[in-house]
């Protein structure tokens, strides 16, 4: 199978139906049907590709390059590497989305740039950027990156040609990592006077993402940004959001001051902020920021040269993308009339009131549209699947290039808002109680008559152009016949061509990983969810909770352990009861007659137990067997399971 030049070929929908031209995309099939005729979710070829306007601005006030673009840790290795990306030039290869080249070359841009006056980014040596504001004596720091070395390499590109300028404040937009994972390699070891300002609800939300759900996060974000793809025109071209995420070493410093509502005003080194809180829209804790004497707005990650995602396939909590929009109206009230230039965590500014206030306008109608659409189909009857097939844009917003589905698309982003009003189960009962996909694999093959009848059926099906049904019988065939390696290679193939031929980053990114994998094998996942400061960060209560869900319930079930632990430092005692294969705990500051054994000892010091049982420093009374007796029925978590094999 070739790669796939969308503008050259000729869809179907399978082998009995009529060929038609990818630009009519059309969403519903000639007996009714849902998605019957569409080869990709998207159709690029008709998009205004000689409007320049987001060239020039991604291009406006650039000072300087960090050169060569590559950050490197201490011992070598690179942690981005920029300079792999100058292959995005020229019109888009067959093996490319013309609209994601696009968003590549502009994405790719590196350096540092002049916002307006007194405000200068660092783009393109992270996925995300980092933003100087110069005050009256040094400089506030807006998101520090996702790792030391970026962060660090981002504030001496900045120095170079601004001046060597203390850092005076830090302000972190919201609470993913990319945002403030950098914060120690731009503070130096004595900055105890430095503000550093966050939203409302920031450690909690910025810890227990990544912990909880943290190996498979991890694991599903190497999919997601493609972190085991070759940067190259037929593999990784970007994220979408930016082009990829530092693999340094992350830090979290934690905030000194919570913002914790809108209207609330602060100034930091001269410099006067006024902020607007927005919970539970890009992340649970998240903050818009506007400079008046600047007349300049930071949207942080709620507006970006993209749609965003409402669900993340990486894994994550739906967002609401009602709240979502709303806020986008509050920010238009607040801002709208008073602001010169817009910039955001990610991608270029935007400059001019009316130009600003359009794409605000239609940031907002996006997820309101996104969720007000969804709602009135589900109450039609239509389920995540069907309505992400029905639904389209208007044409205004569909040719919008900052409403694109680079990095969120509108297809996983309506499941998401299903998911979130709905759950998982769509209401027919056949879906109500499936075999797990080796069973059910095996039962397809079965009635396809065999892996070879299934490999013969799946090939008609592709060469026809119904790519999606070739892949759900491949899969079948590769899951009822593991070590089978015909289905692995023919599936590679078809996700070739399926992650060739889209215009978001990360399901190209997801397509192409997996066909990697199917071919050579997993690799170890480099993506690391938490880090050890993130983990000293969390509450006692959220260390205990992080051990609860590694419990094995059925090695557990007849095991009954209480234990008492004492946090000198905390004032409090944490009571554990392990019983019916469940760890339980509450905390008071009475100790329990009845615990088996107390452990007393400093918050510090609880990670080091946890992890391998380091008790030096800690004090016990009582059966020390109890607390092994606790950590042999823990499972550690697998940072590499299986995804596209059994």
């Amino acid at each position: 199978m070739k790669p796939v030049n969308r503008r050259k070929f000729v869809v179907g929908a399978g082998a009995a139906a009529a060929a038609m031209t990818l630009t009519s995309c059309t969403t519903t099939g000639p007996a009714g049907t849902v998605g019957a005729g569409r080869r990709f979710p998207t159709d690029t070829t008709g998009l205004p590709y000689a409007d320049r306007a987001d060239f020039a601005n991604a291009d406006r006030g650039f000072l300087g390059a960090l050169e060569p673009g590559k950050v490197t840790a201490e011992d070598g290795t690179v942690v981005h590497d920029a300079d792999a990306y100058s292959f995005l030039t020229g019109e888009a290869p067959d093996t490319a989305d013309p609209s994601l080249w696009r968003q590549g070359q502009l994405a790719s841009r590196q350096g540092l740039y002049q916002v307006s006056d007194r405000i200068y980014q660092v783009r393109g040596l992270d996925l995300a950027n980092t933003t100087f504001v110069e005050g009256d004596t040094g400089v506030l720091v807006i998101d520090t990156l996702t790792c030391n070395e970026t962060a660090a390499a981002a504030l001496q590109l900045y120095r170079a040609h601004r001046g060597d300028r203390a850092v005076t404040g830090v302000i972190y937009t919201h609470s993913h990592v990319d945002h403030f994972g950098g914060t120690e390699g731009i503070l130096p070891p004595d900055a105890r006077n430095v503000p550093i300002i966050a939203p409302e609800g920031f450690m909690e939300h910025a810890v227990t993402e990544n912990v909880y759900a943290g190996a498979a996060m991890s694991r599903r974000a190497a999919y997601m940004y493609g972190d085991h793809l070759d940067v190259a025109p037929d593999g990784q071209i970007g994220c979408g959001l930016g082009q990829a995420v530092a693999t340094g070493t992350s830090s979290l410093v934690p905030p000194t001051e919570s913002i914790t509502g809108t209207g609330q005003r602060r100034t930091v080194d001269g410099i006067a902020i006024e902020f607007q809180l927005t919970p539970g829209t890009e992340a649970p804790a998240e903050m818009n920021i506007y400079f008046p004497e600047l007349e300049a707005l930071c949207m942080a990650e709620n507006v970006a040269h993209t749609m965003h995602n409402i669900i993340t396939l990486r894994g994550a909590q739906v967002r609401d993308a009602r709240q979502w929009s709303r806020y986008l109206s509050e920010t238009l009230v607040l801002f709208g009339d008073r602001a010169e230039v817009l910039f955001g965590s990610h991608h270029w500014p935007t400059w001019g009131t009316e130009q600003l206030n359009r794409v605000l306008a239609e940031q907002r109608d996006l997820y309101a549209y996104l969720h007000d659409q969804t709602l009135r189909l589900i109450n039609q009857g239509h389920t995540g699947s069907e309505i992400a097939e029905l639904l389209e844009l208007p044409p205004a917003l569909n040719s919008a290039w900052a409403v694109r589905g680079y990095y969120g698309s509108l297809n996983h982003n309506v499941k998401g808002i299903y998911q979130r009003y709905m759950g998982w189960f769509d209401g027919n009962p056949a879906h109500l109680w499936e075999h797990p996909p080796v069973e059910q694999s095996k039962r397809w093959v079965q009635v396809m008559g065999g892996v070879a009848d299934g490999i013969k059926r799946a090939r008609s099906y592709a060469e026809n152009g119904d790519l999606r049904f070739a892949a759900t019988l491949l899969n079948h065939c590769v899951f009822a016949e593991p070590d089978d390696e015909k289905p692995k290679q023919e599936l590679a193939k078809v996700y070739d061509q399926l992650g060739h031929g889209m215009e978001n980053a990360v399901w190209r990114n997801f397509y192409l990983t997996a066909a990697k994998e199917l071919r050579e094998g997993k690799k170890p996942t480099a993506l690391s969810s938490s880090s050890p400061t993130m983990l000293a960060a969390l509450t006692v209560d959220q260390l205990i909770d992080s051990v609860a869900i590694r419990v094995n319930g059925p090695k557990a079930w007849d095991r009954t352990i209480t234990m008492d632990w004492e946090l000198t430092d905390e004032n409090k005692i944490w009571h554990l009861r392990l019983a019916n294969g469940v760890l339980t705990h509450h905390s008071d500051t009475k100790p329990d007659p009845a615990a088996q054994l107390t452990l007393t000892m400093t918050k510090r010091q609880l990670p080091a137990l946890l992890k391998n049982q380091d008790l030096t420093g800690i004090d016990h009374d009582g059966d020390l067997t109890r607390l092994r007796a606790l950590t042999e029925v823990l499972d550690e978590p697998n940072p590499d399971f299986n995804i596209v094999t059994p």
